[in-house]
């Protein structure tokens, strides 16, 4: 009989989604004599979840694609036996470790048979369960969360059969909008967002662009109720057919609830295993809880938020797989790390796509620091090639230091702007930069791809104009507030539009609007008012500060100029 010492080190993962699989077929290469045993209890494991949205909006055509391989080949449990060497057990559910006996309990949920598995290391990769509110009529036909496979096939089918002509989306995260782009878009179905928060994508997006993203969704017909709460669910024959809130009542075939993730960290909290207030599992940058026996990832732990320095939750499957990398490394003896996270993300609704990386300025103000937010709107190509999209780009800095805190944006090219929000999030993952540093950043350059001045470049060079006091800003829903209470507030408009634009709303408003040209500012000087305030926009606010750079030279200075201009404020739905 061989030593303990010398029989192959049995590994036990418990999740079979994104991290477990990633730490297991790592693992098992850097050490192929292990016994890796990976433990789910559902019946499907590997599968892309970010991906269903476009499974049922039919962008991704059939279910499988999401279990497959880049070459096609389907990640079931025979799939791991054969090309990984892993075991796998699905419907199979994880009871309770015993950490001192190195030991899991497991269930066997079709025959209900239950047995303990030995492990000299262990892996959590048990994931998170949707937030569901405690609300009467949760549990009726046709409420479901879009984060299993087998709802995604239930909500296409009902849709394809016509079985769904109004839905309601409870949430209004990333799961949710694209839900709601799913069933929008493609099923032609009625969709109702109802989010309790104050914004759509509440905490990852600035109030002002989250104002772009609700009007990309209401024009295309999704209604967006916003500081909003769902009460309870009414059903006909059993199923769903309304959603009553504390404002309205929403007639619904279909209800999803997408309002966040809990942390699946109680069966680590029953172990005795050091986890956060949140409820999510607490580890150190190697990945190891509590116990160093017992590794733990993706959307079940707390992971260090690089740029306040506190524990936060951040439930990505691109986390999850580099995560997996790490604990995979290291289960086979290595030394990788995770450093923790800045909260790079991207999301496409209908025109326009978001992304974004760090903190927004609400969330900065609340972590304490003197923030500003700072916006442009800049073209993703050089202004003479001729396709070209317009960006809009919201810069976080710290006032008293000028570090860079985040950056978020929208554009109808997503994948120019994640190019853009990309190259500051690993500045920020690695460093402390600077407004001075983005101004210098070198970012690639050809017409076809970038502006000489990159808009990264260019948002940087503004907050510095705006730190050393060459610009006064006002952001977009500012200048709409000034003007609708243009009665009150004795401001002069300005408009520094090409005269054909100026004077086509000039004409709108006669007396109220003003069409000063940035080419004609100095023959109409004489006309701007010394003893009121000016505002001053144009189409994206470049304009606008040349009018401001000569009205300050020439003893004009109670002048603000909108940043951003009428391109924001048509994005935002408030042109005029």
């Amino acid at each position: 009989m061989k030593e303990r010492y010398n029989m192959p080190e049995k590994i036990l993962i418990v999740g079979g989604v994104a991290l477990g699989p990633k730490a297991a077929s790592r693992c098992k290469r850097l050490m192929p004599d292990a016994e890796v045993t990976l433990v789910d209890e559902n019946v499907y494991i590997s599968y892309g979840g970010c991906g269903i949205p476009y499974y049922v909006s039919g962008e991704v055509q059939n279910l499988d694609d999401l279990r497959a391989t880049p070459y096609h080949t389907i990640r079931d449990p025979e799939f791991f036996r054969a090309m990984k060497g892993v075991t796998v057990r699905n419907q199979t559910r994880a009871l309770s470790i015993d950490r001192a006996a190195k030991t899991l309990l497991v269930k066997d949920v079709i025959s209900g048979k239950e047995e303990k598995l030995p492990y000299d290391k262990l892996v959590l990769a048990t994931g998170a369960s949707p937030r569901v509110p405690p609300v009467e009529g949760k549990d009726l036909k046709n409420v479901l969360s879009l984060t299993r496979l087998e709802a995604a096939d239930a909500i296409r089918t009902a849709c394809q059969e016509g079985k769904v002509n109004e839905a309601v989306i409870v949430g209004g995260g990333f799961i949710g909008l694209e839900a709601a782009v799913a069933l929008a878009d493609m099923w032609g179905v009625k969709v109702s967002v109802v989010e309790m928060m104050d914004q759509i994508l509440p905490g990852v997006l600035s109030h002002s662009l989250a104002r772009m993203a609700e009007h990309d969704c209401v024009s295309h017909k999704v209604d967006v109720y916003t500081s909003e709460k769902v009460l309870k669910l009414e059903g006909k024959d059993g199923a769903v057919s309304k959603v009553v809130t504390d404002k309205r009542e929403l007639p619904a075939q279909l209800v999803i609830f997408a309002a966040g993730f809990i942390p699946n960290g109680r069966l680590a909290k029953d172990a005795g295993l050091d986890v956060a207030p949140f409820g999510a599992v607490v580890v150190d940058e190697h990945m190891r809880t509590s116990d160093p026996a017992i590794y733990a990832g993706g959307d079940c732990v707390a992971i260090r938020n690089i740029i306040t320095d506190k524990l936060g939750y951040l439930p990505l499957g691109s986390m999850a797989n580099r995560q997996g990398r790490v604990i995979g490394t290291n289960l086979a003896g290595g030394d990788a790390t995770f450093p923790g996270y800045v909260g790079t993300w991207a999301v496409k609704l209908f025109e326009m796509s978001f992304c974004g990386t760090g903190l927004t300025v609400e969330r900065a103000r609340k972590e304490g620091y003197n923030a500003i937010g700072v916006s442009v709107e800049q073209l993703d190509r050089a202004h003479f090639y001729p396709e070209k999209n317009m960006m809009s780009l919201e810069l976080v800095v710290d006032k008293p230091t000028r570090r860079v805190l985040g950056i978020q944006g929208a554009c109808s090219a997503g994948d120019a702007l994640k190019a853009r929000i990309d190259a500051v999030a690993t500045m920020l993952q690695f460093g402390k930069p600077t407004i001075d540093d983005l101004a210098n950043a070198e970012i690639a350059y050809a017409p076809p791809f970038a502006s000489a001045m990159d808009a990264v470049n260019a948002v940087a060079n503004v907050a510095d104009n705006i730190l050393s006091g060459q610009l006064k800003p006002i952001s977009s829903k500012e200048f709409g507030e000034l003007w609708k209470d243009r009665a009150n507030n004795n401001v002069f408009f300005a408009d520094a539009r090409p005269a054909v634009a100026g004077n086509a709303t000039a004409a709108k408003y006669p007396g109220e609007w003003h069409a000063i040209a940035l080419e004609d500012i100095e023959a109409k000087f004489d006309s701007i008012p010394k003893d009121r305030p000016v505002a001053l926009v144009c189409n994206t606010g470049l304009r606008s500060y040349e009018v401001m750079l000569y009205l300050h030279n020439h003893g004009v200075t109670d002048v603000v100029n909108a940043l951003g201009g009428m391109q924001a404020l048509i994005k935002r739905g408030d042109n005029m």
